[in-house]
């Protein structure tokens, strides 16, 4: 199944979109984002990926701060890009939120992790990359099992207006390190292939 887009007015404001956003009902399960101004729903990610990101997910808890936590449904709010995103997982202090319920600022995670679907993996390699630059969110993971040589996993990290730069790329199967302030190296050795 992949993602389905929601039709609203394109001349709304990002607060009318937003309101849209937090107070329509959405089927039970899915993931809803603004992706470019755009409401996309799109269906519960497949058990490979959520196997492939509870494997990240488990070794980040050895490299974080106590006063970090790792957040797998929290929506990030980077209205520049028009975007409300809800990474696959997302690491960042926890602080007093009073502002929303619903979302944080994006440029206060530290680190953003997005694990491909096949139906939407251009959302993952072009427009959510492009938000989470713009945000000036620190280090991108792309975990692309669907990349056309193959399974990939990318780093990318220096944010520069809306682009990050690629720090380091591997197959499936060879591991990965991220930089301070994680200090870690993942195996995707342990990723199951699609």
């Amino acid at each position: 199944m992949s993602a389905l887009t929601v039709s609203q007015d394109p001349e709304q404001s990002w607060d009318d979109l937003v309101r849209f956003w937090e107070e329509m009902e959405w089927p039970e399960g899915s993931k809803v984002e603004i992706i470019e101004g755009i409401v996309t729903v799109s269906p519960a990610p497949a058990y490979r990926h959520n196997v492939i990101a509870a494997r990240i997910q488990r070794r980040l808890y050895s490299a974080i701060p106590e006063d970090w936590e790792i957040f797998q449904t929290l929506a990030i709010a980077v209205p520049s890009r028009l975007g409300m995103l809800i990474p696959d997982l997302m690491v960042a202090p926890v602080h007093d939120h009073t502002e929303s319920e619903t979302h944080i600022p994006a440029g206060l995670a530290e680190l953003v992790v997005e694990v491909t679907s096949k139906s939407n993996a251009r959302h993952d390699r072009v427009s959510k990359p492009a938000a989470y630059a713009a945000a000036g969110i620190p280090l991108y993971l792309l975990v692309d099992a669907w990349a056309t040589d193959g399974p990939t996993v990318t780093l990318y990290g220096e944010p520069k207006d809306d682009v990050h730069r690629p720090l380091k790329s591997v197959k499936f199967g060879e591991p990965i390190e991220l930089p301070p302030p994680f200090d870690l190296v993942i195996d995707t050795a342990e990723f199951p292939e699609a």
